[in-house]
C-alpha cells in the first residue's frame, strides 16, 4: 500500500509539473510572441528546451520546498504521503481554475498553499518563520522589485535611444528579445521545476527511499525537467493573451526589458536567496513597470486588478482545497 502511494504521489507531482508548464508557458514567451519577435511555435520549442536546461542548474529551491514548509519528521510515512498528495491536489485544482479563466496566478504559491493546508488539516506543524522569510517576504518584495526595476531600466533605455530611428530600434530589440525570452525560460525552469523536485524528494524522505544528506536523486531532476518542458510545449494560450496583450500593448523594447529584469530577479532568488518566488508575479509586475513609462493610464489596471485578486486568493484557495481533500481522504486511506 505504501509503495503504491509513493508511486501515485510521484505521478501526481509530475502531473502538477506538467500543469505548471502549460499554465506558466506565457511567463517566458508571451511578450516575445505579442511583439512578433518569435512565432508562437518557435517560442514554445525554445521555452521548452530552456526550461529543461534551467531545471538542472540547481536544487536549492527544491530543498526549501522539501524541508522548510511542512514538518513531517515526527509523523507516520502514511500520513506524510497523504499530506503531500492532498497538497498537490490543491495546487493542481487551483492551477486549472486560473488557467480556465486566463488568470496568470502563481503555481509556486498554489503548491505552497496546498502543502500548508494539507499539513494543518492533518494536524502537522508548519515552519511558520521559514515560510515568512522564504515565501511571504519574497512574494511581496519580488513583484515590487520587478515593477520598479523594469520602470527604471525602461526609462534609461528610452533616454539612451532617444535620438535613434524608431524602426531601427524596434528591429534590434526584436532580435534581442530572442535572448531575453531564453533567459526568462531558463529562470522559469530553474525556479518552477525545482518545486516539483522538492515535493517528490519530500515524499521519498518520508518513506526512507532517499536521504537528506545525499541530495535529490538524478532521476527526480530529469523527470521534473521533462514534465515541465512537455507542459510548456503544449502551450498556455489563454494566459498568454492576458500577459501579452490585455495588460498593455507591448513593443519589442519594453518586452526585452520586462523579460531581462524578470530573469535577473529569478536568478537572484534561486542562486542567492534560495527563495521559491513566482515567475508569474515577477513577469507580470515587470510588464506593468515598463508599461507605466508611457503613462499610468496605458496599463489596463482593471485587468491588473483581476490578476492581483487571483494572487491574493492563491494560497488560501489552494490551502482550502487541500484541506478538504485531506479530510475526505484520510478516513478512506486510514
Amino acid at each position: 500500500m505504501e509503495a503504491a502511494l509513493v508511486v501515485f504521489v510521484v505521478a501526481l507531482a509530475l502531473g502538477f509539473d506538467y500543469t505548471n508548464g502549460f499554465h506558466d508557458a506565457a511567463n517566458a514567451i508571451a511578450t516575445s510572441v505579442s511583439t512578433r519577435a518569435l512565432t508562437p511555435r518557435v517560442a514554445l520549442v525554445m521555452a521548452a528546451i530552456m526550461n529543461f536546461v534551467g531545471a538542472l542548474l540547481g536544487t536549492e529551491v527544491a530543498e526549501t520546498i522539501a524541508t522548510a514548509i511542512v514538518d513531517l519528521r515526527e509523523t507516520s510515512s502514511h500520513t506524510a504521503l497523504i499530506v503531500v498528495l492532498c497538497g498537490l491536489v490543491g495546487a493542481i485544482v487551483w492551477n486549472l481554475i486560473t488557467w480556465w479563466f486566463g488568470l496568470p496566478s502563481s503555481s509556486t504559491h498554489a503548491l505552497i498553499g496546498g502543502l500548508v493546508g494539507a499539513g494543518l488539516a492533518a494536524g502537522q506543524s508548519i515552519y511558520g518563520a521559514e515560510i515568512v522569510d522564504r515565501v511571504v517576504l519574497p512574494m511581496i518584495v519580488s513583484p515590487l522589485v520587478g515593477f520598479l526595476l523594469a520602470f527604471a531600466v525602461m526609462i534609461a533605455v528610452l533616454w539612451m535611444f532617444r535620438r535613434a530611428a524608431p524602426s531601427r530600434v524596434t528591429r534590434r530589440f526584436r532580435i534581442a528579445q530572442t535572448a531575453s525570452a531564453a533567459a526568462m525560460a531558463l529562470g522559469h525552469g530553474l525556479q518552477d521545476a525545482q518545486k516539483t523536485m522538492g515535493v517528490i524528494f519530500l515524499a521519498l524522505l518520508t518513506v526512507g527511499w532517499a536521504e537528506r544528506e545525499d541530495g535529490i536523486p538524478l532521476w527526480v531532476k530529469l523527470s521534473a525537467a521533462a514534465a515541465i518542458s512537455l507542459g510548456t510545449y503544449s502551450g498556455g494560450w489563454r494566459i498568454m493573451r492576458t500577459l501579452g496583450r490585455r495588460i498593455i500593448e507591448l513593443d519589442p523594447a519594453r518586452g526585452f526589458v520586462a523579460e531581462s529584469v524578470s530573469a535577473m530577479v529569478l536568478y537572484v532568488n534561486a542562486f542567492v536567496l534560495h527563495a521559491p518566488v513566482s515567475t508569474t508575479h515577477t513577469i507580470t509586475s515587470a510588464i506593468m513597470g515598463v508599461g507605466a513609462t508611457r503613462r499610468l493610464s496605458a496599463v489596463r489596471w482593471g485587468v491588473a486588478g483581476n490578476i492581483l485578486t487571483a494572487w491574493v486568493l492563491t494560497i488560501p484557495a489552494a490551502a482550502t482545497v487541500a484541506a478538504l481533500t485531506t479530510w475526505a481522504l484520510h478516513p478512506v486511506l486510514g
